[in-house]
């Protein structure tokens, strides 16, 4: 919408000292007559923006004049309010809903009744994660080292975290911050926390870095996985991997090849589709898959 495009660059203009026509035409993805005519519509509408022709010119707005920065489009309304909306499914108390009716009191005409963007980040454990999150928040904000017993396929701890971020990632929300057990910062599981408390001990200064969130750092290693998975199965894979991770062979059968991360998990997921897919490498896996069937097969042997 051209009210859209007129709005951001105003809110270019007020952050940048000059810019050029070219550059507002990349950003905005039209051409350059299109901004010029935009800059004219801006200048009728009293804003004033002087340009510069030639080698060090170029469009800026002229010195003194100030407006305020935070104007939002409709657009921009609805993309804060599904953003909201998206953390009151997960939170403990009301404070997100009583920010959703303060913007909208605000701001009526921006917000329209239409909310065509629902995201809802509690999954099944709502009851179970609500509490968490309001603790590790207050924590956050108040700069104070949380302690839960955690529990891992590594095995069972007692942790103390400073935690620094919280993180809803993979379907999941983790908490990042530094393990002084570890003495090295770590992603924790939410889901797998028990007995979670905010501490009186203060968190110690130091150098956070960013999370890296990369599938790769979070879940290490390379295996090359290659199945043959029934045809009923493809809906699976396509959802799981999409559509080129397989190949319909002669016999109707899909030949799935793809790179998994992690060895447990692959386990778990070839055995829960059941006999509709036999894995042919890597080896590692046939052999465990053989020994868990065999495990479970002992245990469903019917006595004559």
């Amino acid at each position: 919408m051209k009210i859209d495009r007129l709005i951001g660059i105003l809110s270019v203009l007020l952050q940048e000292e000059k810019v050029t026509a070219p550059y507002l035409a990349e950003k905005f993805e039209v051409s350059r007559r299109t901004i010029n005519r935009d800059i004219e519509d801006l200048c009728k509408a009293g804003i004033p923006i002087s340009t510069v022709q030639g080698v060090g010119g170029g469009i800026r707005i002229m010195d003194g004049y100030r407006m305020d920065r935070t104007i939002l489009t409709s657009k921009d309304m609805q993309m804060i309010m599904a953003g909201l909306r998206s953390l009151d499914s997960v939170s403990g108390s009301h404070y997100y809903g009583q920010l959703m009716e303060k913007i909208k009191a605000g701001s009526s005409e921006y917000v329209s009744g239409s909310e065509s963007i629902l995201i809802d980040l509690s999954s099944w454990y709502k009851e179970s994660l609500s509490w968490k999150i309001e603790i590790i928040q207050m924590a956050i904000e108040e700069r104070k080292v949380i302690s839960f017993d955690y529990y891992a396929p590594s095995g069972d701890s007692a942790r103390e975290v400073e935690p620094y971020f919280l993180i809803f990632k993979w379907a999941s929300w983790y908490v990042w911050g530094w393990c002084r057990l570890r003495e090295d910062f770590r992603m924790f599981k939410l889901n797998r926390m028990d007995r979670l408390m905010q501490t009186q001990m203060d968190v110690t200064k130091r150098e956070v870095p960013m999370p890296d969130l990369s599938t790769e750092k979070i879940f290490p290693g390379d295996i090359n996985v290659k199945a043959v998975f029934d045809a009923s199965m493809k809906w699976h894979l396509i959802e799981e991997f999409g559509p080129e991770s397989f190949r319909v062979q002669d016999d109707g059968t899909l030949l799935f090849e793809h790179e998994y991360t992690d060895e447990d998990g692959l386990i778990a997921w070839m055995l829960s589709c059941r006999d509709k897919v036999t894995v042919l490498e890597p080896e590692s896996v046939r052999e465990k898959l053989l020994h868990i069937t065999s495990e479970i097969a002992k245990r469903y042997v019917i006595s004559k």
